[in-house]
């Protein structure tokens, strides 16, 4: 009896070795927007954000087999802006996402490579970095203003965790974070209408330790 509890005993710490509980780490990525309109009787104007690099930070529990939480923050450093045909302007912005997402794994822990797929939701700040622009060329449609705005944020995607060892993994992920129109900071005139989903697509590559 004594063999076979040692051997029961040393599988349940080699396991527990390979199946850590908590996770943090870095990524760095790029952002691609998937911008809004604003409708006027003068015209319409194209209104979003600049497609730029982003970076981020995770920290996650991996407490079930196939089933994990983690709290993510992306910074993305897009500028908001307005453009019409022959006219294009912006100003300095940055934007702050958080959210807690559910990872649904579709291999078991002790395997090395495991892809998921990802859902939560959380807050984004459109955050202002510099002043409005000097003039406001398309004024009749829309305006930049320097507001910082927050709104709810969907997070969807999935990606890949590759384990190189019992505590260091490797990553790719990819998330849509969604919000709706961020009317105070992209202000559209009088009686006009802004229209679209902001949706900001953001592959990432980075490093996680578990522990």
């Amino acid at each position: 009896m004594l063999p076979a509890k040692v051997a029961v005993a040393a599988a349940l710490w080699a396991s527990m070795g390979i199946a850590q509980q908590c996770e943090i780490g870095g990524a760095i990525g790029y952002g691609v927007y998937r911008n809004g309109t604003i409708f006027s009787a003068v015209g319409t104007a194209g209104a979003g954000i600049r497609n730029r690099f982003a970076a981020g930070a995770v920290f996650g529990e991996d407490l079930y087999e196939r089933l994990s939480g983690e709290v993510r923050y992306v910074y993305h450093d897009g500028h908001p802006f307005l453009s019409a045909p022959g006219v294009k302007t912006d100003m300095q912005g940055q934007s702050h996402t958080i959210t807690y997402d559910l990872l649904f794994h579709i291999r078991p822990r002790r395997e090395r490579v495991r892809p998921f797929v990802a859902a939560g939701a959380g807050v984004k700040g459109y955050v202002v970095a510099g002043p409005a622009p000097v003039t406001q060329p398309i004024s009749a449609v829309a305006s930049l203003v320097t507001q910082d705005e927050w709104k709810f944020a969907v997070s969807l995607g999935g990606g890949v965790k590759y384990r190189l060892g019992s505590r260091v993994f490797l990553r790719a992920d990819f998330r849509d974070y969604l919000t709706t129109f961020p009317r105070r900071q992209i202000l559209p005139a009088t009686n006009n209408t802004a229209r679209g989903i902001f949706q900001q697509f953001t592959p990432l590559v980075g490093v996680s330790y578990g522990f």
